[in-house]
């Protein structure tokens, strides 16, 4: 008899001590993202609309680049076989053929032959800042979406504290910290979410900017070779 109680207090005081331990949660992004409050879920689908333009933009003006930055190693001998032999026509169509900022360059230039060299080198510098231009469309909103994204982001943490201190004004001091804490980390989530969305347009606008300058130095490049070539004694 005395050893069934020994058992039975023991038993209790086990499934007591069991009670009391601390039950660890776990912390699930979904849940983390759906549970900042409307406010929160509202700021969240903007910086989901953000990230997904700035992917959009970035392999768009990528694969654009990428395109344009393909030139024919032969490309000037050819425009200068066609020039010295006297077939501007044909060099205008090889340069229509091959379709790129380079091509268009040169034959813009082509198109001025005849006239002063000064006239000929503003045609092409023009046409070099329409080029320019077309490669850059759309790349300084990777930019805005960079320095928006972390602001926005932010913006959101800072309603969500607000709207926890305001539980706590009115609770009179009395709010539970767990449900004020929970009301805390899940506020800072939009910074989060707007930091990776800010991290992910800034590296992807400097990629394209370092793309393009590498399509820039081309066309100068091949534009000194063109006007060098029409300064040559024939």
């Amino acid at each position: 008899m005395l050893n069934t109680l020994i058992q039975d207090g023991a038993q209790d005081a086990a499934d007591i001590l069991a009670t009391d331990e601390p039950v660890e949660k776990t912390l699930s992004i979904i849940d983390l993202l759906l549970t900042g409050g409307t406010a929160g879920i509202i700021i969240i689908a903007v910086l989901f609309v953000l990230l997904f333009v700035a992917i959009y933009i970035y392999f768009e003006r990528l694969f654009a680049i990428k395109a344009a930055s393909k030139v024919d190693g032969n490309f000037m001998n050819q425009i200068r076989d066609n020039v010295a032999s006297g077939n501007i026509e044909g060099a205008k169509i090889y340069c229509a053929q091959a379709n790129s900022p380079v091509s268009r360059l040169t034959a813009k230039g082509i198109s001025r032959i005849g006239s002063p060299l000064e006239d000929i080198n503003t045609a092409i510098e023009n046409q070099g800042k329409l080029e320019v231009y077309k490669l850059e469309r759309n790349v300084s909103v990777l930019a805005t979406i960079a320095g928006a994204a972390p602001m926005i982001g932010f913006l959101g943490t800072v309603i969500g504290m607000v709207l926890a201190f305001h539980t706590l004004a009115t609770s009179s001091g009395q709010a539970e910290m767990g449900t004020l804490a929970e009301g805390i980390y899940t506020a800072m989530t939009t910074t989060v979410a707007g930091l990776i969305v800010g991290i992910i347009a800034y590296m992807g606008y400097n990629h394209l900017v370092v793309r393009t300058d590498k399509v820039v130095h081309s066309m100068e490049a091949n534009a000194v070779d063109f006007l060098d070539l029409l300064n040559e004694p024939s």
